[in-house]
């Protein structure tokens, strides 16, 4: 074997020194990633070479940064409620964009009224309450104002003729709890249950006719109605395919002309005394592969008619030329 002179000796101690520099830098140490714990600060068990931590949080800073706030647009369609006090929001998520008229009052809430009905569905359906195909319940022989109530009545029905009753026994069998767990997951307005009999609703003291929804505690605003609709119908929902489905075929309004438009949608209304003071119209709408969610809202106008009948129709006249 030849012998090495020290020139070589040299070399080779230098290349050895780089190697055992690259091997311990890049393959040696391995530690749990990112620093020990997931993103929900329990060990996540995956494993990366140390170092790489920091080019994953890094990665995870600029994903944060590349998540862009939603576009307000204000815009005027006054054309369209004809001097009538109110508000009209439509959210469209593929351009991540608002489009609202009347802001203050689209940012302000109101009693939801009968639009709950599309959460109280949503929970009673998802969470066994409301069983479509075993969901009669027997009408008690009192007397409503409004005849269609005045009859055993199904889900479909009672949904779509907005009867209060039925929905009174769903959301006292939902109870407290859920609801509460319910409506904070949603990011339901103002979230607030407290007066869950409805006594703070002066205009009726029967409590099968009053709740928590109708123009007393809870409080939601026409911008935060598109929102909850996003969230129950968005490709992000956590409610099932079943739920959805079914709620959408209760939503879905008949007789709507425009070609390839597909609106889903539930009125509300509520007065104080005699005085009609909300009006609401809200829900989605498909064209195509399209969805956008919508919200029109009217208020206390001196002098005029108001009606949820009338929200929906600015509704659907708005969806119509979008």
């Amino acid at each position: 074997m030849r012998r090495m002179n020290k020139s070589s000796i040299s070399v080779l101690l230098f290349l050895c020194l780089i190697a055992a520099a690259v091997s311990g830098g890049c393959a040696g140490k391995s530690e749990e990633y990112p620093g020990g714990q997931g993103a929900d600060g329990r060990k996540s068990g995956i494993t990366a070479p140390a170092g790489s931590e920091v080019i994953t949080a890094l990665s995870q800073q600029e994903k944060k940064g590349t998540e862009a706030e939603p576009v307000i647009e204000e815009v005027d369609y006054s054309a369209y409620f004809e001097g009538l006090n109110g508000a009209a929001v439509i959210y469209d998520p593929s351009e991540n964009r608002y489009q609202i008229y009347n802001q203050e009052t689209a940012l302000t809430q109101r009693s939801p009224c009968s639009t709950f009905k599309i959460i109280s569905s949503l929970i009673g359906l998802e969470n066994g309450i409301i069983v479509p195909e075993d969901s009669v319940r027997p009408w008690s022989g009192e007397i409503f104002w409004n005849e269609d109530w005045n009859r055993d009545i199904g889900f479909e029905d009672a949904f779509r003729t907005s009867c209060v009753w039925y929905f009174r026994q769903v959301i006292d069998e939902i109870g407290t709890e859920l609801m509460q767990e319910e409506l904070d997951r949603l990011q339901y307005g103002n979230r607030d249950i407290y007066d869950w009999e409805g006594r703070q609703n002066t205009n009726d003291d029967n409590r099968a006719l009053t709740g928590f929804w109708i123009e007393s505690s809870l409080r939601i605003s026409p911008k935060e109605q598109t929102e909850v609709m996003e969230r129950i119908f968005g490709s992000d929902s956590e409610y099932s395919k079943g739920t959805q489905d079914k709620l959408k075929e209760v939503m879905l309004v008949s007789g709507q002309s425009e070609p390839g438009l597909a609106v889903y949608g539930k009125t509300g209304q509520g007065a104080e005394g005699n005085t009609t003071v909300d009006c609401w119209f809200t829900g989605f709408a498909d064209q195509g592969e399209s969805r956008i969610y919508y919200c029109v809202y009217l208020g206390r106008t001196n002098g005029a008619d108001l009606s949820a009948v009338k929200a929906r129709e600015i509704a659907l006249q708005i969806l119509a030329d979008y």
